[in-house]
Order: structure tokens, then C-alpha cells, then sequence
């Protein structure tokens, strides 16, 4: 076991522009000499930073760390700092991310059969669709910024699709979330706008479905109108939970995807002969590479880079640290999926690896309830850029791209690329079929 007490040398600097380039030398320090480090977070707020694997999967479902910021012992000038911008003032905190059991597990429940596998099945036509018709609207310029024209789009449409907001909303969405996104490190005032004006219309919305819901479900139902149904009969949803929970969704389930198609399509245009094999299994007809790879790439490079709040109830030990109850606690899942004693030559990135008990989507109660839904929008989007854009390259040199500041997502601002224009309709060369 590593000395802790006699590093070789000082702690690195976090959470500078530097870092947020490559922050995983960084967070091997940590997991060698200070596996569970207390620090002063941008914000003001201090911090408990858990990075060792072991230690990680521990507090991810340690009962005695809530989601509730009630539990944070917060100094007058960290009020308001733990969580999203703007959702307090919103009263948009009744949500999965913020509550414990029995509510959490209440709420979950209503909304687990909007992302059971069989349902993301019959979603994945239309994500199919959206992929494709993105990729049209610039396969024929020759360039293309990934990230502004695919990544971020293709799943805001698709959450919107799934949560029942009609088409002709949809571009509203799509602002109000692209500026979550831009102001990810920055002022939150300009998030907090967004979240404000995103509460006023799903309240509205849930409003109107409700007035125009019929007597019984029909297929395919959107998620709001089954809340809406779930709240009428018997299970004790309020209009605040149900907004907060279509808020929620929309939140955790866009920029997630955004940064695991962005990161994902980097880190294979940075690894040529992995990107190649790939190609050449899908060129094949075949999926299981396709599956383990984005497995891989979700604990490689993932989009959730340390897991959302957890508050101390009461004083417990991590990885041999005692934590103070009040204390928040951040689980580096980042750091935790490159940790030596649990994956073998974890800074490699191989698409074929099996073992991929990742923490990408968290472990314990609060595993990620979207979890099918990202990995068919991944494996979706991946497939699709691969097959129609063959030569698909890096059009910046990879020091120049620039990450987005924030403390939880990591994600790329830009992702410019070049190829070979293609006119030929997507039909012509459509992707290995969704199982």
C-alpha cells in the first residue's frame, strides 16, 4: 500500500482550464496519496473528492450519504451552490437527484417504465431517424462542428420526443438547454434564466396534457402524460414533483448524451486503429464490438466526470478519512474508472474490453434510470457518423479544443471535423440494425 503521508510530490492544482484539458494525471495523484481529499471547490464550497474505485462504489450506496442538501452544513456563503442554478428558486427540487427514499423510491418507480429496455426498443426508430436526418442537414458541406450540429441536438429532440413536448417547442428546448451548456463554468445567472423559463413551460404543459388527457393510455404514451395519470390516480404526485421530474429528465438526460457522443467520437479520431476496427465490424453487420466499445468509452472518457451531490447524515469513514456529518462528498467517477487495482491498463482505450463494470451511470439507488436510453442514442449516433462519414477527421489540433468548465459533466465546447461530402440519401447506408 502507498505511503499517503510521503508523496513525491505537492497535490496538483485542480479544477484550472489546464486540468479540465486532461484532469486524469491529476486525479491519479489523488488516488495514490490522497485517495480521499478534502478541497475548496471554484464555487467557495469544501468538499470531499473520492477517487479510488473501491472507495467509489462504497459511497455511491452508502445509505448514510443523502441526496438531500437539507443534510448540507452549509456556511452562509455556499447557500445555494450544490446543485443546478436556479432550481431552488423554481421550486424544481423534488427531483431524483435531490431526495432519498421513500420519496425517491415513490418517484422512481413512476417513471422506470418510460426507460424499460423493452420501451428504448421502440424508440429506436425514431433516434435512428434523428441521427440521420442531422447528419443530412451537413453531409454534403465537407465540415461540421460535432457538437453543435449533432451531439447536442440529437438527444434534445429525442428527450422532448419522450417526455410528449410538441415538435413545433422542441427549438425552445433546444436554446434553454444550449444555454445550460454554455454557461456550464460561467455566470449562473444565465442558467438560472433558463431553468425559470423552463419550469413555467412544462407547467403550462403539464396543464394542458392533463386537460386533454383521454380515459386510457394509448401505445407509446409520452412520459408527462404519465405522470400526469399516475398523479390522478393514487400515487400522490404533485404538480411541483411532476414538473420537477420532466425537468430533471430533460437535464440529466441531454448533456450526458451530448458528452458521450462528443467525447466518444474524439477519443476514436484519436485512436485511429480503434476507430478502424470498428468500422470494420459494422461494415460486417456486426454489434458486439459496438456494444463493449461503448462501454469502454463511457469509463475511459465519460460524460459525468464526478456524481452528483451527496451530504454526510451523520460521521463516517471513506477509505480510511473520517467525514464529518454535513460534509458533502463528490465520487469521482472519472478518476474511479481509471483506478489500476480494478481495471487492467485503464489509461488504454480498447473497445473490445469485457470487463465494464464502469461507474459512468453510478451504482446503488441512484443508478442512472436512463441508462438504456444513452447507450441506444450512443451506439445510435456512433454507428450512424461511422458508417455515412467514413473518413470522418480531426480538423483542430487536439491542444486547441477546448473543455467546458463545470464541476460535474465533462464535455467538449467544439468538435470540428472534416470528410469526403456525401450526397447519396442515408437509406443507401444505413447501420447494423437496432436488436
Amino acid at each position: 500500500m502507498t505511503d499517503h503521508s510521503t508523496p513525491d510530490r505537492p497535490a496538483p492544482e485542480l479544477f484550472t482550464w489546464e486540468f479540465a484539458s486532461d484532469p486524469y494525471p491529476a486525479y491519479a495523484w489523488l488516488r495514490e496519496h490522497a485517495p480521499v481529499h478534502r478541497t475548496r471547490l471554484p464555487s467557495g464550497v469544501e468538499a470531499w473528492l473520492v477517487t479510488r474505485y473501491a472507495d467509489a462504489k462504497q459511497a455511491l450506496a452508502d445509505p448514510r450519504l443523502s441526496k438531500n442538501p437539507a443534510h448540507h452544513d452549509e456556511p452562509a456563503h455556499a447557500k445555494g451552490k450544490t446543485g443546478i442554478p436556479g432550481e431552488r428558486k423554481a421550486e424544481l427540487m423534488t427531483h431524483l437527484l435531490n431526495i432519498d427514499p421513500p420519496d425517491h423510491t415513490r418517484l422512481r418507480r413512476l417513471v422506470s417504465k418510460a426507460f424499460t429496455p423493452r420501451r428504448v426498443a421502440e424508440f429506436a426508430p425514431r433516434v435512428q431517424e434523428l441521427a440521420d436526418d442531422l447528419i443530412d442537414r451537413f453531409a454534403g458541406t465537407g465540415s461540421a462542428d460535432l457538437i453543435h450540429e449533432f451531439a447536442f441536438p440529437l438527444p434534445i429532440y429525442a428527450i422532448c420526443d419522450l417526455l410528449g413536448v410538441p415538435r413545433e417547442d422542441q427549438d425552445d428546448f433546444r436554446d434553454w438547454a444550449g444555454m445550460m451548456i454554455r454557461h456550464g463554468g460561467g455566470p449562473r445567472g444565465g442558467v438560472a434564466r433558463s431553468v425559470k423559463k423552463m419550469r413555467g413551460y412544462l407547467a403550462d404543459l403539464i396543464h394542458r396534457k392533463r386537460a386533454a388527457l383521454p380515459p386510457e393510455p394509448g401505445p407509446g404514451e409520452d412520459l408527462i402524460s404519465g405522470l400526469i395519470r399516475a398523479s390522478d390516480h393514487g400515487e400522490h404526485l404533485t404538480e411541483n414533483e411532476a414538473a420537477a421530474m420532466a425537468f430533471i429528465l430533460l437535464f440529466a438526460g441531454f448533456e450526458t448524451t451530448v458528452n458521450l457522443v462528443g467525447n466518444g467520437t474524439y477519443a476514436l479520431l484519436t485512436h485511429p486503429e480503434q476507430r478502424t476496427r470498428l468500422q470494420e465490424s459494422l461494415a460486417a453487420g456486426e454489434r458486439d464490438l459496438l456494444e463493449t466499445g461503448v462501454e469502454e468509452l463511457l469509463r475511459y472518457d465519460g460524460p459525468v466526470e464526478l456524481a452528483t451531490w451527496r451530504f454526510a447524515t451523520r460521521p463516517l469513514a471513506i477509505g480510511g478519512q473520517d467525514i464529518a456529518a454535513g460534509d458533502p462528498v463528490l465520487v469521482v467517477l472519472a478518476a474511479a474508472d481509471r483506478d489500476p487495482e480494478r481495471f487492467t491498463d485503464p489509461d488504454t482505450l480498447d473497445l473490445a474490453r469485457r470487463d465494464s463494470q464502469h461507474l459512468g451511470y453510478g451504482h446503488g439507488i441512484h443508478y442512472c434510470l436512463g441508462a438504456p436510453l444513452a447507450r441506444l442514442e450512443g451506439q445510435t449516433a456512433l454507428a450512424t457518423l461511422l458508417t455515412r462519414l467514413p473518413d470522418l477527421r480531426l480538423a483542430a489540433d487536439p491542444a486547441e479544443l477546448r473543455w467546458r468548465g463545470g464541476l460535474i459533466m465533462r464535455g467538449l465546447r467544439t468538435l470540428p471535423v472534416s470528410f469526403t461530402p456525401v450526397t447519396s440519401p442515408a437509406d443507401n447506408v444505413t447501420p447494423p440494425t437496432q436488436k
